[in-house]
């Protein structure tokens, strides 16, 4: 079966082990709400300078929530968003179920989800229905297994890096733009070489009539 629709904008977090690309499920009845708003959050760029307080190899690799988790201070927009809670999106076919799934990180209360999510290292049942997926990694694999093999340290029920993994930006770009642009890129390049094939006809047939007229 397959999965969600994956929306078109990709965020991608730059780390100080690599970059890691995501894209979201947007329509309804999978996370629109919490896409949205995580969306938001990377445009606004307030995932700069957080990190990934929690490594625990294959479970799950979880940023920090954004207030607090980063180095640098949030402006007024950033702020206005990150306060917004937003509710448990959950479906019985969209399962934790594989590595690169995008969950989102709550307190107690099911509708409490704010900006900390996890990335899953590896399947992860125990935590469907509870847990809302928005969406999953499309490129940076690489990154997420330099992850898994830092040092770490237990601290409660966390087991957590020793040294900081922090993002060091974010941006976010659209997928079907870039698509739009190759396919205009290889239009032109069909055309050139069209052209190139004419030319070439029109040179042999001139070579052709003068060395027929020249003695």
């Amino acid at each position: 079966m397959a999965g969600p629709r994956l929306g078109d904008d990709r965020i991608v977090f730059q780390t100080t082990f690599g970059d890691i690309e995501m894209a979201l499920y947007p329509d309804v009845g999978v996370a629109p709400v919490t896409s949205d708003h995580i969306l938001k959050l990377a445009k606004l760029g307030g995932y700069n300078s957080n990190h990934f307080f929690r490594v625990d190899k294959g479970f799950v690799a979880q940023t920090a929530g954004v207030t607090g988790g980063r180095l640098a201070q949030l402006d007024r927009k950033q702020r206005e968003e990150d306060a917004k809670s937003v509710p448990l999106e959950v479906q019985q076919h969209v399962k934790h179920d594989r590595r690169g799934i995008l969950s989102m990180g709550r307190l107690d209360d099911p509708n409490s989800g704010g900006s900390s999510f996890s990335i899953l290292l590896g399947p992860a049942p125990h935590l469907d229905m509870l847990y809302g997926i928005f969406g999953e990694v499309t490129k940076g694999f690489d990154t997420l297994t330099k992850l898994e093999e830092v040092e770490t340290k237990q601290e409660g029920i966390f087991v957590m890096p020793k040294d900081r993994i922090t993002i060091l930006s974010t941006y976010v770009y659209s997928s079907t733009g870039l698509s739009n642009d190759r396919e205009a890129a290889s239009g032109c390049q069909r055309q050139l070489s069209e052209l190139q094939e004419r030319f070439d006809a029109q040179a042999h047939h001139v070579e052709h009539i003068r060395a027929a007229k020249l003695p």
